[in-house]
């Protein structure tokens, strides 16, 4: 299969998946974006594992391109926290900007090498 339909149909995927996690845990809560800091760390850890087994050859490249470039592409959402936080800061919601702002940040990054931490196990 070409490389570019495995990223599309991986994209849609991921896509679909960060709209369903987002709209389930919006009911959940209020202002603060859950949605997008769960996506942002689920897709950290995965991409730190998925990475690590494919630069061990456990993860073929067709594989790579559906589920790191496509699924994982379409699911993390910068973006979108880039966004949520600066309406965050422009509605007055200072506090919950920064602590949004802070929290994805520290996260994804403790998420990616706790991905590493844990493939390496795998491996």
């Amino acid at each position: 299969m070409p490389p570019v339909l495995l990223v599309f149909l991986g994209g849609g995927a991921g896509s679909a998946a960060r709209y369903l996690i987002s709209v389930t845990l919006a009911r959940a809560t209020g202002a603060y974006p859950l949605g997008t800091l769960v996506v942002n760390l689920t897709g950290s850890f995965l991409m730190a594992c998925l990475m690590h087994l494919f630069t061990q050859g456990a993860l073929s490249p067709a594989s790579r391109w559906l589920l790191i470039t496509g699924f994982l592409g379409g699911l993390t959402t910068y973006s979108s926290f880039n966004y949520e936080t600066s309406h965050l800061f422009q509605s007055g919601l200072t506090g919950l900007a920064v602590l949004n702002w802070f929290v994805t940040n520290a996260g994804c990054l403790l998420a990616g090498l706790l991905g590493f931490w844990f493939a390496a196990r795998l491996a």
